[in-house]
């Protein structure tokens, strides 16, 4: 096994995960689910392994410093908060984005004011605000963790009059201690800030993150072997979040023929399936004309694709949760080749 200071070998490749916290165990579930468990012998213990995958060691970082170190090539991947990546990434740095979600970890940067301000309820609002403090001989104090992308937003709304202030922990209690007019944090369910009283600016949404798959495009390009080990994670990946949308639907339906049966199912071809029904003659012992089929329905469309095979006569219709769905060619893996190129 590779350790953290150590330089990996051509085929193998370092993945950097959450240490501990929220995003830890989400990572941890999500990599259950794409049939790549990590085996880490303790919370103590910052290297771990994917058993079913040989030439991967991981690396458990702290969630904010994952970002900088997979852009200085100390990984050569890692999962992150897209919030993460977009504040602490370089302009002109190796690390770019191979799966930008992975379907968790669900989170907003927003500004909010306090809920006493009745009259600042949007950025316009804020816009006069600031202008009002200049005029009295301050700046608008606005604590963040996130420096660069609140700075690109404000300036974005037409707001030039402020000041960041860096804070750390508790930012939403910064307000209440006079250390700050405002916050600019992330927020899930906007409980913390309402408890803080706070209130989100109607359009004061910075960016919506989850968690995302960044790679550094120097490393992972060493070489074919190292490039292929990253591909089997993607394909793995991928094809877990493409099935996670998707159901396999069977049913029992009588028909005099299967090109009979196909075309009343493509009646509504919206409910047809992703590509169409496939129809397989089942054999019953009193002869009757009844068909198996089966489609791969978008969980959207379920109830409604039931009720459509119900109209035309099926039965016994049953479904089947998909563990992987493999599309013609594995899109994220493409890309990175793009990348690579350019």
């Amino acid at each position: 096994m590779t350790s953290n200071n150590s330089t990996p070998g051509n085929s193998s490749i370092r993945l950097m995960l959450p240490s501990a916290g929220a995003l830890y165990e989400s990572t941890r579930e999500f990599l259950n689910a794409c049939n790549l468990p990590v085996d880490r012998p303790s919370a103590r213990r910052y290297t771990g392994r994917i058993p079913s995958l040989n030439g991967v060691t991981v690396l458990f970082q702290r969630t904010a410093d994952i970002a900088s170190k997979v852009e200085d090539g100390r990984a050569d991947l890692g999962v992150t908060g897209l919030d993460r990546f977009l504040e602490y990434r370089r302009e002109a740095g190796g690390a770019a984005i191979l799966i930008e979600d992975l379907g968790f970890g669900r989170c907003k940067l927003c500004l909010a004011a306090p809920s006493a301000w009745l009259d600042v309820t949007a950025m316009s609002d804020l816009a006069d605000l600031a202008l009002e403090f200049r005029q009295r001989g301050r700046q608008l104090r606005i604590a963040t963790k996130y420096p660069r992308l609140v700075n690109r937003y404000l300036l974005k709304n037409g707001i030039n009059h402020f000041r960041l202030v860096m804070a750390t922990g508790a930012i939403e209690a910064t307000v209440g201690t006079g250390f700050a007019d405002l916050v600019a944090d992330i927020t899930s369910s906007g409980e913390t800030l309402r408890e803080n009283r706070l209130r989100p600016l109607e359009d004061g949404c910075i960016l919506t993150s989850q968690a995302c798959l960044i790679g550094n495009r120097a490393t992972i390009g060493r070489s074919p072997a190292a490039l292929g080990r990253v591909r089997d994670l993607l394909e793995m990946m991928s094809g877990h979040l493409q099935a996670k949308s998707h159901y396999r639907l069977s049913a029992n339906i009588r028909a005099g023929s299967p090109e009979e049966l196909a075309a009343k199912a493509l009646k509504q071809p919206n409910l047809a399936g992703v590509r169409g029904p496939t129809v397989s003659k089942v054999y019953n012992v009193d002869g009757e004309g009844w068909y198996d089929v089966s489609l791969i329905v978008a969980q959207d469309n379920l109830l409604q694709v039931v009720d459509h095979l119900r109209g035309i006569g099926a039965t016994e219709i049953s479904t089947t949760r998909l563990g992987y769905m493999f599309r013609e060619r594995c899109f994220p893996y493409e890309a990175l080749l793009a990348k690579l190129e350019g």
